[in-house]
């Protein structure tokens, strides 16, 4: 009923003397002012999930198709996978001065506290092989003198493990990454065991977190500062509503390539404030500290109501996000298919188990019926694409960059390994001839290439995300009873 009153309404309005542009936009406010009170008016699952359904803007797919292919198929093999040392341990620079702004504040929390791993606890083939990875003959060294440094740690290796790990300095591709990656030579840089520093809410608020969030979208979205910006409630204003419009206004009115570069950076956003109210600190006493759902903190940050309308919007930029990361993975699948790529921790029955079993992953997101398709971004005058293509690049790297001014080292070290892990999906989708050149034998070297800290983070970067999407089914069946 509400939605054919204001259809009703639209069309009504339509047919008004206004411009054309103006007649859009009034048609567009009518029909989602439907869509905020049906919001309002009903239970609190719907207020927050009354937008989660259906398709998605500028791709084929829809919200439905998604669940079911990620929570009954990929999920369960996803996080087996990233139980595995190969993926578990990461190596990171938690100490590298923020770039931006003199800020030497950090969280006294206990909870955003990271515990590094020992030298012996981190398995030696990977300590061994931490460099970048490549299927290359590595043509810059003297042979003899990396055999030798090969011999001193694994004099058991074969001949091809030897040639794979000999090649994985070869190939500097600066100029193709999304990210900035730490330096793993610096003695600052150390090994972390995620599944011992998991991503959970620490405490870290106010100020300091908000200013990290704010330069990412105010200065790096591409956004004129005239534009206000729709905001969360802590910093809620009478002027919200008429904000909002004009926002998605200037966004529609971007190309498509702008609007997925917004819409990724609010869907990853999202999926960590997804993880922050899944594992919240609901019991801390003596006896236990229970890290569990936090349903309210969850209706916080996405009820429609209390977020102006923002939540639902930021839940579907969410599945825009995960589909991204997915076809990324899925393009990827040469690469990890050529016979010299090897997961390699220094034990060999396990580690060929977790190759087929990643290499299991990569064919089931290959069979995704609705993948996004990529060709459809930067696909105007060529020299018009380049400059846009490099303009997005550059932006996504000072995010990457933003990451070491948080001050909370757990949220630092998940927000560097996830910015890391878009950054490396936005390369793999945007290097389709060098990665055709993987499955041609007319080319002897191809180009593309992966070090062991990109593949770590996409893969645990799109584990996050498909956690947030099977932690909405769990959430949305939690706020069925609430009002």
């Amino acid at each position: 009923m509400w939605f054919r009153k204001n259809v009703k309404l639209a069309i009504a309005l339509s047919h008004t003397g206004e411009s054309r542009s103006v007649r859009h936009w009034t048609v567009l406010a009518a029909l989602l002012g439907g869509v905020l009170q049906v919001c309002a008016s009903s239970g609190a699952a719907h207020r927050c999930f009354c937008q989660v359904t259906g398709n998605l803007d500028d791709c084929a797919c829809d919200v439905e198709t998604i669940d079911a292919f990620n929570n009954n198929q990929l999920f369960p093999k996803l996080q087996k996978l990233l139980e595995s040392d190969y993926f578990r341990f990461y190596k990171v620079n938690l100490n590298k001065p923020c770039p931006f702004w003199a800020d030497n504040s950090h969280c006294g929390l206990r909870d955003c506290a990271v515990q590094p791993c020992s030298l012996n606890e981190v398995p030696e083939g990977i300590k061994s092989s931490s460099h970048k990875y490549s299927a290359e003959a590595n043509i810059q060294q003297d042979d003899c003198e990396k055999l030798e440094h090969l011999g001193a740690v694994d004099a058991s290796l074969s001949e091809k493990t030897r040639e794979a790990l000999l090649n994985w300095n070869l190939h500097d591709d600066e100029s193709e990454r999304f990210c900035v990656i730490d330096d793993m030579e610096s003695p600052d840089a150390q090994y972390v065991d995620l599944l011992l520093n998991p991503e959970r809410y620490t405490g870290y608020k106010g100020p300091e977190a908000w200013q990290i969030w704010n330069s990412i979208y105010e200065e790096n979205c591409f956004k004129p500062f005239t534009v206000q910006r729709p905001t969360y409630p802590q910093v809620f204003h009478s002027s919200q509503g008429k904000d909002a419009w004009a926002f998605y206004r200037w966004l529609e009115g971007q190309c498509v390539e702008k609007r997925a570069f917004y819409r990724l950076i609010s869907g990853l956003h999202a999926s960590i404030n997804i993880h922050l109210s899944a594992r919240y600190l609901m019991d801390d006493n003596w006896f236990q500290r229970k890290w569990t759902h936090n349903v309210s903190e969850f209706q916080q940050r996405f009820d429609s109501d209390l977020t102006a309308g923002e939540g639902p919007k930021r839940l579907r930029n969410l599945y825009f996000l995960y589909l991204i990361e997915l076809r990324a993975l899925a393009k990827a699948l040469p690469f990890f298919q050529h016979p010299s790529f090897q997961l390699y921790t220094g034990q060999p029955r396990e580690d060929q188990a977790h190759k087929e079993l990643l290499l299991e992953i990569l064919q089931l997101a290959n069979t995704f019926p609705l993948h996004f398709n990529e060709t459809s971004l930067f696909a105007g005058d060529e020299k018009e694409a380049v400059k846009l293509k490099e303009d997005i690049r550059l932006s996504f790297q000072n995010i990457s960059k933003i990451m070491d001014c948080v001050g909370c080292f757990k949220c630092r070290l998940w927000g560097k390994l996830q910015t890391q892990g878009l950054g490396t999906a936005l390369k793999v989708l945007f290097s389709r001839r060098q990665i055709e050149d993987l499955t041609k034998s007319s080319v002897p070297r191809p180009t593309f290439q992966l070090s062991r800290q990109e593949i770590v983070s996409i893969f645990n970067a799109f584990g996050r995300i498909s956690t947030s999407v099977k932690e909405l089914k769990s959430f949305r069946s939690m706020l069925a009873g609430f009002r």
